[in-house]
């Protein structure tokens, strides 16, 4: 490395190790600290027991009524109940620490358990359609004010939910967003579900019901798929989606005392923690303006942090006279 400036040099390598792998002291981390987090997780804990409250209240409601517009409805809101869990654990598995073979502390754990999620999703959908078809085939009779009653209950207890949810600003929590979206889709649901009793109750024509089923199946689909996209996404390490890889190279060219990047790559270790390791090739003098590699590497990492949110960044240096193996590109 450049020399010169070895009597700091133990301080400021600690400090970038801490850029590394810590995500403790570090301020602004996208893992949000204390208070704020703290509040996200009760109002998430509030949500998934409302979500709880409605599944049972819509499942037990279904099969006292023998709607399964209404089971369907349970059905979804079973995959939001999924959501918010897998939110609450990754904030739970968030501030887990990492061992010696877990470097990345459980983080990934919210991956696997949405693939799962995802998996099980599809697999409920498959079930109400199955059972669309037999009921189109034999229509059953449906005890409709229950329904309404059970539907009507279903879209209070929703509404409460997207009050807890709803994140006012650009920068609100990812895990708040996206359940308040999933909430939003099952009360479309609901509403469908009152629709059907409706349209049954004025045309007498019991088949609605299946066909109101068949579209909350394929929303509950729709939901698993995207579920099971993001988490292949990550597990693929594919550059994330909000940023853009020559953006983040010509940010980093700009640095002062960096001639060129090779390497770059930038992948997702969980939904909101974004990781990116590259080679800089440093050219430290310009003119009679010398920087250390320190100074570089710090300039960098700012940046990094203030325009992507990027935390955790491994850079390797390189000299203008090292062989890069530029077979490999």
């Amino acid at each position: 490395m450049s020399h010169g400036h070895h009597h700091h040099h133990g301080h400021d390598h600690a400090h970038g190790h801490d850029h590394a792998h810590g995500h403790g002291h570090d301020h602004g981390a996208p893992r949000r600290t204390g208070p704020e987090r703290e509040g996200e997780s009760r109002r998430l804990w509030l949500t998934l027991g409302i979500s709880v409250l409605a599944v049972a209240v819509e499942l037990a409601g279904g099969l006292a009524s023998n709607s399964l517009a209404l089971l369907s409805d349970a059905g979804h809101m079973i995959t939001d109940a999924g959501a918010v869990g897998l939110s609450l654990f990754a904030l739970k598995v968030g501030s887990r620490p990492a061992d010696a073979r877990r470097t990345f502390g459980w983080y990934r754990m919210e991956i696997v358990a949405a693939l799962i999620n995802g998996g099980l999703l599809i697999a409920i959908a498959i079930g109400i359609g199955w059972e669309a078809v037999s009921r189109l085939r034999h229509p059953e009779e449906i005890h409709t004010t229950t329904v309404v009653g059970v539907a009507l209950a279903g879209i209070v207890l929703n509404c409460v939910g997207l009050w807890l949810t709803h994140v006012s600003g650009p920068h609100g929590s990812m895990n708040l967003r996206s359940t308040f979206l999933h909430l939003l889709g099952d009360l479309l649901n609901s509403v469908g579900v009152l629709v059907s009793v409706a349209l049954i109750h004025f045309t007498g024509w019991l088949a609605w019901d299946p066909i109101v089923s068949f579209l909350i199946a394929f929303t509950i689909v729709w939901s698993a798929v995207r579920l099971c996209r993001e988490a292949v996404d990550i597990l693929l390490e594919n550059f994330p989606k909000h940023l853009d890889p020559v953006e983040v190279a010509g940010v980093l060219r700009q640095v002062k005392g960096v001639a060129e990047v090779h390497d770059l790559h930038v992948w997702t270790i969980t939904s909101g923690l974004v990781s990116l390791s590259c080679h800089l090739v440093v050219d430290n003098c310009v003119g009679q303006d010398c920087r250390s590699h320190d100074e570089i590497l710090n300039d960098a990492q700012g940046v990094l942090k203030a325009k992507f949110a990027i935390e955790h960044s491994t850079i390797q240096f390189e000299g203008k006279s090292f062989k890069h193996a530029d077979l490999v590109h």
